[in-house]
């Protein structure tokens, strides 16, 4: 075994790659994307390293291309979740005995593979099956993920170093980070594939065994990921895939006395009914289980009125629209000054007629379509709503068209009153709000994005005077876990800004960073005595 001295490799974020016309990347992804789109995939559940078809199962269609089937995936029920949890039980004792620095080799592995010959594969796979871009399948599927697993085990292995600073003369004090005494349930959301990977895998690192259930409009991608990881050497039952509908799967998981933690990242509502039930629950289980959830989000620029107006034009753009706003950290609202308003309104207006919405598979999309139709119908029912309501004037419009695929253009909306629904709560769509305040009333307005929205995930401000800026800093302390300067509210990198927020987006746990991963260990400190006492008195007791 090697000395205490090895640890994982100093990691660096990975380069994402461009695509450029006649680029390799761009061939390989293209061939990839035909290949796939022209294969039916039958997806079983992967359990304790076997496969297990149930029969009922369900298409995967692309959002983009309704008579696109991409495949058919097979639905966990009560009997396969009890099943994962076996499994994973099984699989704890040899998976938390391994060094953690051999655990760590199996996702420096993966990650190895992704950067190499699965990057076309899982970016392929969260284009058709999420309908995200070239670009944005390579920043999320590839990048990110790669990050993750070449970080976390970076940050393991800080982890595993901390240890008491004092052992006096005659003891040795040191500790052991166990993982949690239980499985781990990770429920991951369809936006993005490598926080798919990350939430059941990062505990999993820490010597945990898991029981994954991913969002039932991303297991096209989520399929990819359990096969990387078996090339990859993680072992059967550590983590176990168990795809279907939310309250079966996640009742089942919840009611099982060896469920020790959630790593959650969905709905606020979704977190709050999974948190309700583990605390009535809360008497079966063998130890308090551990929450970490992201949730929502409500993401802000504010625009201070010294603000360069390309700068901030070019990050509302890319910050509300990339995704089709399907980020928790997208630009949801926009506080701009009276002032500037004229300019960033006609340059928006030029910019959003020319961005095309369309099959990702043509590269020229800067959007593709939202992930289904319930989402289809939620978000353009916000649009109908600003199109009907004296409290909104419609700036602009982006076409909606679900004939064949489910797309909503760029829309801009302007509200006259800073508390309307759409400056509140969450759309996850194409849809950004903007409220414009007189240049005069800068801490009125400060106060209004400070309290409008019960989230705290993202925000940006935009000021090129430095006291002012340390003046929207300090204000809007509270008002995001990830705050940006002269930048869009999206696009955190592991490693540089750790990612979550506080309020109603979450428990602040920080993915992408040590703090995420402590959550996942449970410490025992010892302390051993070389030449212990042998008798019970001590010196005060003794006679004069």
């Amino acid at each position: 075994m090697p000395d205490g001295t090895w640890t994982a490799p100093q990691p660096k974020n990975e380069p994402v790659l461009n695509y450029e016309p006649g680029s390799i990347e761009r061939g390989a992804l293209k061939t990839t994307l035909k290949e796939l789109s022209g294969h039916q995939l039958e997806i079983p559940l992967y359990i304790g390293g076997r496969e297990i078809r149930t029969g009922r199962t369900v298409e995967i269609r692309a959002p983009h291309n309704h008579q696109l089937v991409l495949g058919r995936y097979h639905q966990a029920g009560e009997n396969e979740v009890l099943l994962a949890v076996e499994a994973a039980k099984a699989a704890r004792h040899e998976w938390e005995a391994l060094d953690w620095r051999d655990r760590a080799a199996v996702f420096l592995r993966a990650a190895q593979l992704l950067a190499g010959p699965w990057r076309a594969t899982l970016n392929a796979a969260t284009m058709l099956g999420q309908s995200k871009t070239a670009h944005q399948a390579e920043i999320d599927s590839a990048c990110e993920l790669i990050d993750f697993w070449r970080f976390n085990p970076w940050f393991a292995g800080e982890i595993y170093a901390q240890q008491p600073p004092l052992s006096p003369a005659g003891r040795w004090n040191h500790l052991e980070h166990r993982p949690l005494d239980g499985f781990v349930f990770a429920v991951t959301p369809f936006n993005f594939t490598s926080i798919a990977a990350n939430l059941p895998t990062s505990p999993a690192l820490m010597g945990n065994t898991v029981v994954w259930k991913p969002a039932s409009n991303a297991v096209y991608s989520a399929w990819q990921l359990v096969q990387l990881l078996e090339e990859a050497g993680l072992p059967p039952g550590v983590v176990n895939f168990v795809p279907g509908p939310g309250h079966r799967v996640g009742e089942s998981a919840l009611a099982s006395s060896d469920f020790a933690g959630l790593h959650f990242t969905g709905a606020t509502a979704t977190l709050q009914s999974m948190w309700r039930t583990i605390g009535d629950n809360l008497e079966r289980y063998h130890a308090f289980p551990r929450i970490v959830g992201e949730t929502g989000g409500k993401g802000f620029v504010f625009a201070h009125p010294s603000a360069d107006p390309d700068a901030l034009v070019t990050a509302l753009v890319r910050g509300a629209y990339e995704y089709q706003g399907q980020k928790c950290s997208a630009a949801s609202r926009a506080y701009l000054p009276e002032s500037l308003w004229p300019v960033v309104r006609e340059r928006l207006r030029e910019l959003l007629a020319g961005v095309q919405v369309g099959d990702v598979a043509d590269f020229r999309s800067f959007m593709g379509a939202v992930i289904d139709e319930e989402a289809f119908r939620k978000i353009t029912g916000y649009i109908d709503e600003a199109k009907g309501s004296p409290d909104y004037e419609l700036i602009f419009e982006g076409k909606r068209d679900s004939s064949e695929g489910w797309f909503v253009g760029p829309t801009l909306v302007r509200a006259t009153h800073p508390k309307s629904r759409l400056m509140q709560e969450e759309i996850f769509g194409p849809v950004l709000t903007v409220f414009v305040y007189p240049d005069d009333s800068l801490d009125d307005a400060l106060s209004l994005c400070n309290s409008t929205s019960p989230y705290a995930l993202t925000g940006a401000v935009f000021a090129r005077d430095r006291r002012s800026i340390a003046h929207l800093r300090q204000v809007l302390r509270g008002a995001a876990g990830n705050f940006y300067i002269n930048d869009k509210p999206t696009g955190a990198l592991v490693g540089q800004q750790p990612f979550g927020g506080s309020r109603l987006s979450g428990t602040n746990d920080k993915s992408g960073s040590l703090t995420n991963l402590m959550r996942w260990v449970s410490i025992r400190s010892v302390a051993e005595t070389f030449v212990p006492p042998t008798t019970y008195g001590y010196s005060f007791m003794m006679d004069e």
